[in-house]
């Protein structure tokens, strides 16, 4: 069963609500994290020693640092998947679904997952969980209707949108799309997310369901995955 928790983002005060049940599920595993970044970090790895200090702060610790674009060895990868959960930052979705497709790792995590890993996802690592990165060519002034090779990891019966409240246009464009989509979407604004726990999602904040052209509200609704 899946277990996941998906952020539209993370490192700010709003999202302490996510965090708690974050929280509850490390305490059944163990505060081991590892860390796949979307892209090569800074040359002095800003992003994941703020990533590192946020986790601490919760008493978590985040040591494994799993650069996609370098060859592992069998040890390193058994060393990623033996970690209490794993951490799928933002940034490019795009190019972060093409590193893990290059690097051999999508289906080893898809696996992972469905044996009951647990998944943090950020943005484009939230985005990744679910069938298609489609909706996301919005953020690049795309259609989503255009996307044709945006198969993802296919863990979740829906799609995810992020930061949904920073441009107007969003909510709009996405409507549109449910229209010529099987699947609901589900939009986030940032301080908000999905908890999943054994395949039961959990709706954290003001989320918006969108479905064939119509909207509903979220919060607090749980549903099976």
């Amino acid at each position: 069963m899946i277990n996941a928790v998906l952020y539209s983002d993370q490192v700010i005060p709003s999202n302490e609500k996510v965090d708690v049940r974050l929280m509850e599920m490390m305490k059944g595993r163990g505060p081991r994290i590892a860390y796949m970044p979307s892209s090569p970090d800074h040359p002095d790895f800003r992003f994941y020693i703020e990533r590192q200090t946020y986790y601490a702060r919760r008493g978590l610790t985040l040591d494994v640092f799993y650069d996609l674009d370098r060859e592992h060895s069998d040890a390193e990868t058994d060393a990623l998947l033996a970690c209490d959960a794993i951490h799928l930052s933002g940034g490019n979705t795009a190019a972060f679904l093409t590193r893990l497709r290059r690097s051999g790792m999508q289906k080893t995590l898809r696996d992972w997952a469905n044996k009951g890993g647990l998944l943090i996802g950020t943005n484009a690592g939230a985005i990744l969980m679910t069938p298609t990165i489609a909706a996301d060519a919005l953020f690049s002034g795309g259609r989503p209707e255009d996307v044709e090779d945006g198969a993802a990891l296919d863990l979740v019966p829906f799609e995810f949108f992020p930061h949904v409240q920073s441009k107007p246009s969003y909510l709009p464009d996405l409507l549109a799309y449910s229209m010529h989509n099987s699947r609901p979407i589900i939009a986030c604004q940032d301080g908000d997310g999905i908890v999943i726990t054994e395949g039961v999602a959990e709706c954290i904040g003001d989320l918006l369901w969108l479905s064939q052209g119509s909207i509903d509200h979220l919060a607090g609704h749980r549903f099976q995955c």
